[in-house]
This record gives C-alpha cells, structure tokens and sequence, in this order.
C-alpha cells in the first residue's frame, strides 16, 4: 500500500514536537544526512529572488550560560532536557523553523538573553 504525500504530511502534522525531533534523527541516521537548512541558489535565468516569508531560528554558540541557554531552548520548543542539552551541545543547530518574521525576531532575543548567540535566517 502506498500513502501520499499529502497523507505522510497530515500524519506528521499530527505528531508531537518531541516526534517529530525523534522521526528527523532517525531519518538523518539511516540516510546519512543532516536536516540543518541549506540556503538555496536563485532560481536559474537570473529571475528576481521573492521576498523570504519563513525564517529559521539558529542557535550558533550556547556561550558561558549554558543551563539558561538550554532551559530557554525548553521553553521555546517543549523539549524535554535531554533533547534540548543536545540541541544546545549540537550548535550551530536551528531551534525552530518556518517562523514568521516577528516571532522568529523574539525567538533570537530570548536565546540573546539566556547568554547564547543566535540569529534569524
């Protein structure tokens, strides 16, 4: 039987945060690949690039503030500790993506905040 893509994207939908992370390291694992953002070339012919509407969240550094750094990361994406240690000791890593512009912006300062450096890409 096979499902379509449509079907594959409402199930992930339904899944929780902690899922998903769950589904991506192991989909990372058993393909060899990284789901960090790459950042993409324009298109071909030199057409004129369309405005970013979805930003990612990336935390680059934890800084000396470690556990504050890694008790905001909870906060933001309802990690459990263990997983937002490893995303903390995994920098440059994202924290949250395909945000709005605002709230991608309020993101960054919390991080700022805890003692990490962080930017909005």
């Amino acid at each position: 039987m096979s499902i379509t893509n449509e079907q594959l994207i409402d199930h992930i939908s339904a899944m929780s945060v902690l899922e998903v992370a769950g589904l991506v390291k192991e989909l990372e694992e058993k393909f060899g690949v990284s789901a960090a953002p790459v950042a993409v070339a324009g298109a071909a012919g030199g057409a004129a690039a369309e405005e970013q509407t979805e930003f990612n969240v990336m935390l680059l550094e934890c800084g000396p503030k470690k556990i504050n750094v890694i008790k905001e990361v909870r906060a933001i994406t309802g990690l459990g500790l263990k997983e937002a240690k490893e995303l903390v000791e995994s920098a440059p890593k994202a924290v949250k993506e395909g945000l709005e512009k605002a709230e991608g912006q309020e993101i960054v300062k919390k991080l700022e905040a805890a003692g990490a450096k962080a930017e909005l890409k």
